[in-house]
């Protein structure tokens, strides 16, 4: 059975003064680390959220730039294109000129030959005429 006297009371001081010599020796350093770990990671963590929003703006700032970059080059592609078509036109508009040109060069080529030939048989007709006459009576006129 328990018993009390002054060894219970010497117990509870040794106790409490282990208690006492415990927390300056052992708990009290250890608290201090996590609470200097615990700032630590408070202070990562806010450095985290900072890049975090860092890297959101410059995601941004990098999108609009594209954006930029791609109605830049939109715009340039719809100017080489609209320079192209303008070269295109002209060309096309010269070489059909060229080409009436020529046509019409062969038309009247055309008609000169043409009219050299009636001219020709023309000249030609009354020979026809005599040589069919002679060969239907059968004899020469």
């Amino acid at each position: 059975m328990i018993t009390l006297d002054i060894t219970l009371i010497i117990q509870i001081v040794n106790i409490l003064l282990l208690i006492g010599v415990l927390n300056v020796v052992l708990y009290r350093p250890i608290r201090t680390v996590l609470a200097q770990r615990e700032k630590k990671l408070a202070a990562l963590e806010n450095e985290i959220k900072t890049f975090g929003n860092n890297i959101k703006l410059r995601k941004e700032e990098v999108n609009k730039q594209l954006n930029i970059a791609r109605a830049k080059a939109k715009d340039v592609l719809e100017e080489a294109r609209s320079t192209a078509q303008e070269a295109s036109a002209g060309t096309l508009a010269g070489i059909r000129e060229e080409v009436s040109a020529a046509k019409a060069d062969q038309l009247t080529g055309i008609q000169r030959e043409f009219t050299s030939a009636r001219d020709t048989l023309k000249g030609q007709i009354e020979g026809f005429a005599t040589d069919i006459a002679g060969k239907i009576l059968g004899r020469a006129l």
